[in-house]
């Protein structure tokens, strides 16, 4: 087998293994149902948005030291910080215990970044989109099987919610021993560890390096286009998934079939990640074409999330969810690779880090100002608002390439 095959087939079972998550479908009415005095408003304003804000905070921390630590340790501690989640949750009671353990899912995604960065690092910038592809996938599989056992075992009445966290943690242990033991170290890395590079980049010390390819990177056009549409995409799409149930739940209270809608989001999602991967896009070469799609992808999304928020039928609104997500997923397919291949090789932890971070410093400003304090919208309101900015972004684009033909 060919070595980046190896690599990236390790990568994406990792990454299937710490997708295992089977009570996550149903995770808002866990916590109403099992856990005292915990409301629907409560677990909507006070316990999720802990989650973003720890996110956001470790997330700074976390790209300005993946390099330093050479990837490695930072994947381990994803997959040690998932199965502390859903080992706490076996314990804990009542608002407080929970916050705690949004707290520590917040590392949980933080460490996410060096997940996905640390391929770019153990292979050939020609072989990006191939892998990009495989890794994101792989996760998406992991979420579809995941929630289809969930559905099955809730629905037949084999599993309640406390067996589903006891077989989540369970999965989560082996994704943490999979990160230690078979996740190949990185032996050098750009900034700190440069022993075989030194001479390439004429002994620049680690943070001038450091600032010289994120200037390098961020004055190419094509990386600062797809890097605002991957910090706002990647901001809207973990606060859409983030309070999706609250959504539901305010629509219908009947929402014992969650998980088969993450079922068929995540498979769907899966399959337009493989195409991406596949299907070489000719356009996407072209500086007002790659524009142009990046306005209708960005209306759409934002009509599909207003249409959602303000449907009466749950049915409706799953299948506008659904289709959203299979939408993101193609989307931010593209967007990583052609990050990837227009930045400096081994700089791709400090980009796509400091992308992530952007798009949680608005997610958290949005969580602020939208959810746990500010306008308190309800989640009817809050839906309406994320589609909205999904059209401002879009307009933003369509006014960017109006100034450029008028200046032809």
């Amino acid at each position: 087998m060919r070595e980046f095959l190896k690599i990236s087939l390790i990568l994406s079972l990792l990454g299937f293994l710490k997708e295992m998550r089977f009570i996550e479908p149903f995770l808002t009415d866990y916590y109403s149902t099992n856990f005292e005095n915990v409301t629907i408003e409560i677990i909507n304003q006070e316990i999720f948005p802990v989650g973003t804000y720890s996110h956001v905070i470790q997330l700074l921390i976390v790209f300005l030291i993946t390099d330093y630590l050479k990837y490695k340790p930072l994947v381990i501690l994803l997959g040690v910080s998932s199965a502390i989640v859903w080992g706490l949750m076996m314990i804990v009671d009542g608002k407080f215990g929970l916050q705690i353990i949004e707290v520590f899912y917040g590392t949980f995604c933080a460490c996410e970044i060096a997940y996905y960065a640390y391929i770019y690092t153990k292979i050939d910038k020609e072989n990006y989109q191939i892998v990009t592809s495989h890794t994101r996938s792989a996760v998406l599989f992991g979420r579809f099987f995941s929630a289809l056992s969930a559905q099955i075992l809730v629905y037949y009445k084999v599993s309640d919610y406390r067996q589903l966290n006891l077989l989540t943690f369970i999965f989560q242990v082996f994704a943490a021993i999979w990160s230690i033991f078979l996740i190949p170290s990185v032996k050098t890395s750009i900034y700190f560890h440069r022993d075989e590079i030194e001479k390439q980049h004429k002994k620049l010390n680690a943070f001038k390096l450091i600032w010289e390819h994120f200037k390098m990177s961020y004055k190419n056009e094509t990386v600062l286009l797809w890097s605002a549409f991957y910090a706002m995409s990647f901001c809207l799409y973990f606060q859409i998934t983030a309070y999706i149930q609250v959504l539901w739940l305010t629509i219908d209270d009947n929402v014992i079939w969650n998980a088969s809608v993450d079922g068929v989001l995540t498979l769907l999602s899966a399959f337009s990640m493989l195409i991406a991967g596949k299907v070489h896009i000719a356009y996407l070469q072209q500086r007002t074409p790659t524009i142009l799609i990046l306005i209708l992808i960005c209306i759409f999304k934002g009509v599909l999330l207003i249409f959602a928020a303000t449907s009466s039928s749950l049915l409706l609104c799953y299948i506008l969810y659904v289709t959203y997500g299979i939408l993101y997923a193609f989307s931010i397919t593209i967007c990583a690779f052609k990050i990837a291949e227009n930045i400096t090789e081994d700089s791709h932890g400090l980009i796509f880090g400091f992308n992530t971070f952007i798009g949680l410093s608005i997610q958290t400003c949005l969580t602020i100002t939208i959810v746990s304090n500010g306008f308190k919208l309800g989640p009817i309101g809050q839906y309406v608002t994320y589609g909205s900015l999904y059209l401002v972004l879009g307009s933003g684009y369509l006014i960017k390439l109006l100034m450029e033909m008028l200046k032809k």
